[in-house]
């Protein structure tokens, strides 16, 4: 049996371990809304991201991954239903790092996994899917359109693209 080809989701020739600014998305398997629910979407009521038990403990490590990983910078970050996304900033170890914080060949992937080990070993099961979407920001307007973007992905869930009802 032939497997399906998988599309390349990387940039060709780019190097990920370099000091940049990435936007990324990682998926729940099978898109389930495991991560909470949006509540509030009424005339008067503003949406919200109610936080489950397995999104509390990712935004907890979402926070913690800040202070463990000196090189590394969660600018804005937002969850979802059934996934998040986040500005990941990574700088230059060679200059002012500490010590622990040891070179990877592949930043944005080695944080994506760490991230998801740490909260698989609470959730005590692996409910993620095993790639996430990458997007090399290229300058302050890519920025700030991204920015705009997780700020505002609450308020318009049902029109994502990763909507599932």
């Amino acid at each position: 049996m032939e497997l399906p080809k998988r599309k390349p989701t990387r940039l060709k020739g780019y190097d990920y371990s370099t000091p940049g600014i990435y936007f990324l998305t990682v998926c729940v398997k099978d898109r389930k809304k495991l991560l909470g629910e949006i509540v509030g979407c009424g005339n008067f009521d503003a949406p919200q991201m109610i936080l489950s038990e397995y999104g509390i403990i990712l935004d907890r490590h979402i926070r913690l991954m800040n202070e463990k990983y000196p090189h590394i910078n969660i600018d804005k970050y937002v969850i979802m239903p059934n996934h998040f996304h986040l500005i990941l900033s990574i700088t230059d170890y060679k200059n002012g790092a500490s010590e622990t914080a040891a070179p990877y060949n592949n930043e944005t992937s080695k944080f994506i996994s760490l991230l998801k080990r740490y909260c698989n070993r609470e959730y005590g099961e692996n409910i993620w899917q095993s790639s996430c979407n990458d997007h090399i920001i290229r300058g302050q307007k890519d920025y700030q359109k991204i920015w705009e973007y997780i700020d505002t992905n609450v308020i318009r869930w049902q029109k994502d693209c990763f909507y599932k009802d």
